[in-house]
């Protein structure tokens, strides 16, 4: 059985829904068209990553080594 607390949890999560997915649009539509080729390794980036990832630069070997990159020296 539901109560009050259950309630408004289910529309606490419903606004959030609604507010990433509208950040998520947004995104997507502000985002710079990818490239087609890896800025690092110059191989051709894939065009399931390009669609999945608008705006994107590195393939998917090269993004892993700047993430990788970029967290050790977040630290």
């Amino acid at each position: 059985m539901a109560d009050i607390a259950d309630f408004a949890n289910e529309m606490v999560q419903d606004g959030l829904d609604h507010i990433l997915a509208k950040r998520a649009a947004l995104k997507a539509a502000n985002a710079a068209p990818s490239l087609e080729i890896c800025a690092e390794c110059l191989e051709p980036i894939p065009e399931g990553r390009r669609l999945a990832q608008p705006g994107c630069t590195f393939c998917v070997e090269c993004q892993s080594v700047e993430d990788l990159r970029a967290a050790r020296y977040a630290r």
